[in-house]
């Protein structure tokens, strides 16, 4: 196990090329599966999520190689094998192969899946959605058992506007018989990404990116290239850091559009940015204005970028409020940035920033993927170094997060935790 140590107090300037999309990624994969001859994906992100998905293909039959950002599958002599624990259990997206596995073999059991706690996130609409399709659901011993003879095209209203629920019931509804229509579904740009890939391979969908997607499912897909968008929330991370800590940094490989509600908040704040074509400048600020934010779902203000924004916070004139909608439970990191000086008091579903005030470096554990985010904007703001432990949340998200840090000249290293830290870890 390794913790992360950062030197804070260094300005950082230069430039920072994004990632491919993880929230993406962790669909696009398992969507390999419907295909029956080879599928490329381009740009895909060097994160563990990825790495896990393809040892899942791998375990139910398929061949799977990961180089240069680039994966190809060869999904044709794949089989419905029950993936009940293991790396199922390792990420909250494996419940993709539910919809992939389904829509292809007409059954799968999958383990419950696991990533990041962050309070209640059932899958309900999921499984209301497969039902609808013809599927008969049961929960056996922490496994879901996804059993149909055949699927059937419906209408399917979503009583809860959900990212994972929309893409799981394309993935199932491209090889259902008839046509499927998805109403009150998510419209977030890794939607439309997921349904270019499945319209790649012969898929005939209508409407991604609106609230209402029509499906007229088809016998067969076939493999093809396909290009991942750009990650907005690593894209907002950095944005992020650069209005904290920066003296002029230009984010490289972003989809500027897909990052409006953030680019408000921070011009809000007094963050000068400036949009091209498939980059932002983030400009030196000076002096930064209290905003209130609340997360709301796309195009509103991200709920992952929420913890971010709240180590930025620590620096703005005045109270800040810190609303999610999203997720109420995601307030874990607010007891680490206290530990760093922050005067912040959670109430309900807010976070309350009092601010301006100087961190400071200390020992910190990253509970979730975003908290770790935050954490690590937090100890480039702090005084003295700051080490977080918790790094594989961090690594299910961020590529080569300290090579482009030091890239921008901070000052951050991994080292091997000690036997002693990590009983104290297995003990905490």
């Amino acid at each position: 196990m390794e913790k992360l140590k950062i030197a804070g107090g260094y300005p950082l300037k230069g430039t920072v090329r994004i990632s491919g999309a993880k929230n993406s990624a962790v669909a696009l994969i398992p969507a390999t599966i419907l295909a029956e001859s080879p599928v490329s994906i381009e740009g895909l992100p060097d994160i563990s999520d990825v790495h896990i998905l393809k040892d899942l293909l791998q375990e139910i039959g398929g061949t799977a190689t990961f180089s240069e950002n680039e994966m190809t599958v060869d999904p044709s002599s794949m089989i419905s094998m029950p993936l009940p624990n293991g790396k199922v259990k390792k990420l909250r997206a494996s419940y993709y192969l539910m919809g992939a596995m389904l829509g292809r073999f007409k059954k799968a059991v999958i383990g419950l899946p696991g990533g990041c706690h962050l309070g209640p996130r059932p899958i309900d609409q999921h499984i209301k959605g497969f039902e609808a399709l013809g599927a008969k659901i049961t929960n056996e011993q922490g496994a879901i058992y996804l059993r149909a003879d055949e699927l059937r095209g419906a209408r399917i209203y979503l009583d809860v506007v959900s990212v994972g629920a929309t893409i799981n019931i394309m993935l199932a509804a491209v090889r259902a018989k008839g046509r499927t229509i998805i109403e009150n579904a998510a419209k977030e740009p890794e939607i439309i990404d997921v349904a270019t890939l499945l319209s790649n391979m012969g898929a005939k969908i209508k409407g991604a990116g609106t609230d209402v997607i029509r499906i007229d499912g088809v016998d067969k897909l076939h493999g093809c290239r396909h290009t991942i968008i750009p990650d907005r929330i690593e894209a907002g991370t950095y944005m992020i850091l650069a209005a904290a800590v920066g003296e002029g940094i230009l984010i490289d490989n972003v989809i500027p559009l897909h990052l409006e509600s953030l680019i408000a908040k921070l011009k809000e704040m007094g963050v000068p940015i400036q949009n091209k074509d498939d980059q932002v400048y983030v400009g030196p600020a000076k002096d930064f204005k209290a905003v209130d934010i609340k997360t709301l779902v796309y195009p509103g203000f991200p709920t992952d970028l929420q913890q971010p924004f709240t180590s930025l916070l620590t620096k703005a004139e005045g109270s800040s409020v810190v609303t999610d909608t999203i997720y109420g439970a995601r307030f874990k990191h607010i007891d680490e940035l206290r530990r760093m000086n922050a005067t912040i008091k959670v109430e309900g579903r807010s976070a309350i920033v009092n601010g301006p005030v100087q961190l400071q470096g200390a020992k910190v554990k990253a509970s979730d993927l975003r908290a770790g985010a935050a954490l690590v904007i937090a100890g480039l703001i702090a005084e003295g170094v700051t080490e977080i432990t918790g790094l594989e949340h961090i690594d299910r998200g961020y590529s080569h997060l300290v090579e482009k840090l030091n890239g921008l000249g901070a000052t951050a290293w991994r080292e091997e935790m000690t036997k002693e830290e990590q009983e104290q870890m297995k003990n905490a």
